[in-house]
């Protein structure tokens, strides 16, 4: 249950008073903890309501499914259920390699009337996996994030996510599904597929009027360069000219960061965050403890010795439920600069997440929505479960699978 309200200033209103707004905030926080923000709703009521919503259609991308009887994804596949039920029609693309591992969800949906699932082996075709975490409801309304459709990461993982209702908007994440939705499909042709991808040069940017925040702009981002629409959209791009941008701070939450990617050397963010530290720039970083071992965690500790840059790991303890895989972790992806501009994503930062793999970001440059993202940013920063890096200390791997 959400605190109550009674206590919360104006500025924190929160959106669910504002059931029209273009766009919403989403945040799935591990129970037990301190970090739920009570102006922020919870993912599991905003996916039932837009799934609910669905009258044509609900395309989902998603890197894998994972449901556990009487967890929190229940409630969310009865509700694809109920669509596909009502005359829905229901797609989902997953990945292949993740596909091997949670495949019994996934086939259930398949073998259900109104609903259609893709096996995406994109390994095959650029190296990569399908990453992104995304959904569409009849073509004109946006779900993306963090969050895996997962159960765990409704309930015992640290997560971010936006809604987004913008018909245009929607349609650029609709075009990558479609591509995605071809690519995957059963005896594909797919060097006939990706002939007739021309990427445009063309930088694709929207403006959004919203209730809560005001004029918002708006520019989608995808990765990889081999399978996107618009050159310029790129997410890697973007992030480096983001980065590049910042002239007094930036605040970066993950769960992973490595410069050192497949045995290869990817100093493209890294560089681009000591070139904004040099300048001055304050730069904060929130990484998840999954990170504690060789040679990450070296890269990490040479990053957070540079001056003007402070790393902090994030440490979600065990719910009183006991040790759970994959879960009770640091899952968000998002930077702010200058309390200005934000991306967020599905992206970790290392090199295959933007050059092989499927992955989709969003940048809103609005500085009302940026300080709030800051202030939950800050909120994990300040909180018990944040701790600096510390140089000379032996971190010892965590163990993290089931």
């Amino acid at each position: 249950m959400k605190k109550s309200l009674t206590c919360i200033t104006l500025f924190f209103l929160p959106f669910f008073l504002f059931a029209s707004d273009s766009i919403e905030l989403v945040e799935s926080i591990p129970v037990e903890t301190s970090l739920d923000n009570p102006d922020i709703r919870n993912t599991t009521a905003v996916w039932l309501e837009m799934i609910g919503s669905a009258n044509k259609s609900l395309d989902f991308g998603q890197f894998y499914i994972s449901h556990k009887e009487g967890e929190a994804l229940e409630p969310v596949l009865s509700a694809v259920y109920d669509a596909a039920d009502r005359g829905v029609m229901v797609r989902f693309i997953i990945d292949g390699n993740m596909y091997k591992t949670y495949p019994e969800t996934a086939d259930e949906l398949n073998n259900h009337e109104n609903i259609s699932v893709h096996v995406y082996n994109l390994t095959d075709i650029t190296g990569g996996v399908l990453h992104a975490k995304y959904f569409l409801v009849d073509g004109k309304e946006l779900f993306l994030g963090s969050q895996n459709f997962d159960w765990r990461a409704l309930k015992h993982i640290h997560e971010l996510g936006v809604r987004i209702a913008d018909k245009d908007i929607a349609e650029f994440y609709g075009q990558i599904f479609e591509l995605d939705w071809k690519l995957s499909a059963e005896n594909a042709d797919i060097e006939s597929i990706l002939q007739t991808l021309k990427p445009s040069d063309k930088l694709q940017r929207y403006e959004l009027k919203s209730e809560v925040y005001g004029k918002i702009t708006v520019i989608p981002t995808a990765s990889n360069p081999k399978i996107i629409h618009y050159l310029p959209n790129w997410d890697e791009s973007q992030l480096v000219r983001l980065i590049n941008s910042a002239a007094e701070s930036i605040q970066i939450q993950l769960l992973s960061y490595s410069p050192l990617s497949r045995r290869e050397l990817y100093e493209t963010l890294d560089f681009a965050l000591r070139r904004a530290a040099a300048r001055g720039v304050k730069i904060h970083i929130i990484l998840s403890d999954w990170n504690y071992y060789s040679p990450r965690i070296d890269y990490i500790k040479s990053l957070h010795a540079v001056p003007n840059i402070d790393i902090k790991f994030s440490t979600i303890p065990e719910s009183s439920e006991g040790y759970i895989g994959f879960a009770r972790v640091e899952h968000c992806k998002f930077m702010t600069v200058d309390r200005k501009i934000t991306w967020m994503g599905t992206s970790n930062w290392s090199k295959s997440y933007f050059h092989n793999g499927r992955n989709l970001g969003i940048i809103l440059e609005n500085d009302k929505l940026s300080q709030r993202i800051s202030e939950k940013f800050l909120k994990s920063w300040n909180s018990e479960y944040c701790h600096k890096v510390d140089l000379g200390k032996t971190y010892e791997r965590k163990r993290t699978e089931e």
